[in-house]
């Protein structure tokens, strides 16, 4: 399909997508593909589910929007409420946005404002972690720690401080658990106390890390420990769930995995299952009342924030999740998709399996000895996802995994109805691939 449309690879022939039915995407030549990547980890209830669509025809039928400086709805405060039911963080406030680097944002500047408000202007610096993901608007990229996203824009992005990740298949800091004594997590401690606990406003990090690192999950004691240091010193967790959120790890949020609650906490992405721009911001009400009875504003906002829509389709999707036990489901297919996934390890270009409920990362090396990956320009990952997309199976890649250049990687992440004979056909069409694009 030739036309204007400024697609984000350019000179890539796209086919166009015509309908969606459960785990499937259709195009408009028939071909079925099976969607293993739920997009980019976002659809988690499955296309085509009808009363999505009625909800949103019925709120569209009666206000779509109003601005949220002039109304609330009925919507979206059942929404907050409802929402309370299943956060870790108890009796959370909601502030409604259109993205995930739209909730990263807000989420900074939350915790900017929380520390003004709280008589420490002093506090304006942001920790967050090398190889991690948080947006791709200025202030959200600054958080990141993608290396090949953040290099075109560095001239333009703020100083924010990064520490090493906890990437255990190779580990920044030459070790291994768990006689690594958690060094990844102590970073934190180091780095708060080399820029002065006073000066930090708040750490970001993924629970677990997405398309960057290929849903690599931390030692257990990691989230424990790094709650207990920002305590320590006064610094504000915010946990960025937009991938982990909604039950894509098999828990509702993948922080309660660990016990970890934090103080603010972000999603998107499985909050509408793909049926509407929505994003979220979860505060702790004790920040939320820093600013109501500081300033009394939230000096931030975006047209569509709080929007009667969003909050609508999100509501419905919340309620298709628990009605159909399908965080529960996606914990089950979880355990299925990683013991099939393992038997690629097989394979010599395959160095690794990783993941947790239905976010499972595939690691491909050069050399499984020494980890040595392939290079950048052998474009491995686009390759298998190319070979896959070609036999019917939608795969998401990752690149740079080894040094923010070289690393590649395959994620996984079905949307939550996907039955053991989908995960066979998936793991099946990916070893295809991989023995395809690198002969093994």
């Amino acid at each position: 399909m030739s036309g204007r449309v400024f697609h984000r690879r350019l000179g890539h022939e796209y086919p166009a997508v015509a309908r969606g039915q459960g785990v499937y995407l259709y195009d408009t030549k028939g071909k079925r593909y099976l969607d293993a990547a739920g997009g980019a980890l976002v659809v988690n209830i499955g296309h085509g589910v009808p009363e999505i669509a009625e909800a949103m025809v019925a709120q569209a039928r009666q206000v779509s929007f109003a601005h949220g400086t002039q109304f609330t709805s009925q919507p979206l405060e059942t929404y907050a409420a409802e929402l309370g039911d299943v956060s870790p963080i108890p009796d959370p406030w909601l502030y409604l946005v259109s993205g995930g680097s739209e909730a990263t944002e807000t989420a900074l500047k939350l915790a900017r404002q929380v520390c003004v408000a709280r008589g420490e202007a002093g506090r304006y610096k942001i920790v967050a972690r090398w190889s991690s993901y948080h947006g791709s608007t200025l202030g959200a990229l600054s958080a990141s720690g993608r290396t090949p996203l953040r290099r075109p824009f560095a001239p333009l992005l703020a100083d924010f401080v990064h520490i090493p990740p906890a990437y255990c298949y190779r580990c920044p800091f030459g070790r291994a658990y768990p006689s690594c004594d958690l060094a990844c997590a102590d970073a934190l401690e180091a780095e708060v106390l080399r820029q002065g606990p006073e000066t930090v406003a708040a750490f970001i990090a993924e629970p677990v890390v997405g398309a960057t690192l290929a849903a690599a999950v931390p030692p257990p004691e990691y989230w424990p420990r790094l709650r207990e240091i920002c305590d320590q010193h006064g610094v504000l967790l915010i946990a960025d769930e937009v991938m982990t959120g909604m039950g894509r790890t098999g828990k509702w949020f993948a922080i309660e995995h660990w016990n970890a609650m934090p103080d603010v906490l972000v999603t998107a992405k499985g909050a509408s299952g793909g049926y509407f721009p929505l994003g979220l911001v979860l505060a702790r009400e004790e920040l939320v009342e820093a600013i109501r009875n500081g300033p009394g504003n939230f000096t931030h906002g975006f047209t569509y924030a709080n929007g009667v829509m969003g909050a609508a389709v999100g509501l419905a999707v919340l309620r298709h999740l628990r009605a159909h036990d399908l965080v529960p489901a996606s914990a089950r297919m979880g355990e299925v998709l990683l013991r099939e996934l393992g038997s690629l390890r097989d394979l010599p270009s395959v160095g690794d399996v990783r993941g947790l409920g239905l976010m499972a990362g595939v690691e491909l090396v050069a050399d499984k000895a020494s980890k040595c990956p392939f290079p950048r320009a052998q474009r491995v990952a686009e390759q298998v996802q190319a070979e896959a997309m070609a036999r019917g199976v939608i795969v998401y890649y990752g690149t740079g995994l080894a040094d923010g250049i070289d690393g590649d990687a395959v994620l996984l992440g079905p949307p939550f109805i996907v039955t053991a004979a989908q995960i066979d056909e998936v793991v099946g069409v990916l070893r295809e691939s991989i023995v395809a694009a690198v002969g093994g």
